[in-house]
């Protein structure tokens, strides 16, 4: 005799992919509520892996190194990161995407025999971003909810309530906005080949500028306070919930 068979049965559980994929997206939470911004970010570690070696390709190269020379000093720091990462017994995926990266760019800008081209990379990666952003806020699974719904305790609950799918689709919307920033900056210095101001733009449009948007996105995207005692609480949201702090 046949049992029917449960619908959800066999279907992966949509949450737990949503909980691992905020967790490798490295989004953290503070005791107090907000979001862990340098955290998020790689915390020191991440910020130094991600500003060196671009660091030291452009000074390098703007004070009139050889290519060959800015570019193997931009490897070589991404390397030693690599390294450390790998000895410090971190994920094989962490220690190897960074140097992957500057690799990468360093081939690209290698082939070319131009600076500038350093930066090419970086431009297509950004319009990836943009267009994955898009294309989660036009099928309604905003990618800022994906990250922000699992350490707020939401899981995927908040897709059910409207006033939480709008905050997260605006949220979603500001990080658009950084990557978009970033290309309508950095294109013209690209095309004009200002290889010194381009690498100080990507400098300080990488990281600070995706930590600012990360937090500004997480504001917005604040479920509304729960007002008890003619004071606003800090307690974190029950899940589906539309009132938190």
């Amino acid at each position: 005799m046949s049992t029917q068979k449960d619908p959800g049965e066999g279907q992966p559980d949509l949450n737990r992919l949503a909980g691992q994929y905020a967790a490798r997206a490295g989004m953290e939470r503070r005791e107090d509520g907000q979001i862990d911004v340098l955290k998020s970010v790689g915390g020191i570690r991440g910020l130094a892996e991600a500003i060196v070696p671009g660091l030291l390709f452009t000074l390098l190269y703007t004070v009139g190194a050889a290519l060959n020379l800015a570019l193997g000093a931009a490897v070589a720091a991404a390397a030693v990161f690599s390294i450390a990462n790998l000895i410090q017994r971190r994920p094989l995926m962490q220690s190897l995407t960074g140097v992957a990266g500057v690799a990468i760019c360093a081939f690209v800008a290698l082939r070319s025999g131009e600076g500038a081209t350093y930066f090419v990379p970086g431009f297509y990666l950004n319009a990836a971003y943009i267009l994955a952003f898009l294309v989660s806020i036009a099928v309604k699974w905003p990618v800022a909810g994906l990250l922000f719904g699992f350490i707020r305790g939401e899981n995927l609950d908040w897709r059910a309530v409207p006033v939480r799918m709008k905050a997260y689709i605006w949220a979603s919307w500001i990080i658009v906005a950084v990557f978009a920033l970033r290309l309508a900056v950095q294109l013209p210095l690209y095309l004009a080949d200002n290889v010194a101001a381009l690498g100080t733009m990507r400098l300080a449009m990488g990281v600070p500028l995706y930590a600012l948007g990360l937090w500004l996105a997480w504001v917005v995207s604040r479920p509304a306070a729960i007002v008890s005692d003619g004071s606003a609480s800090d307690a974190p949201p029950e899940a589906g919930s539309a009132s938190a702090p």
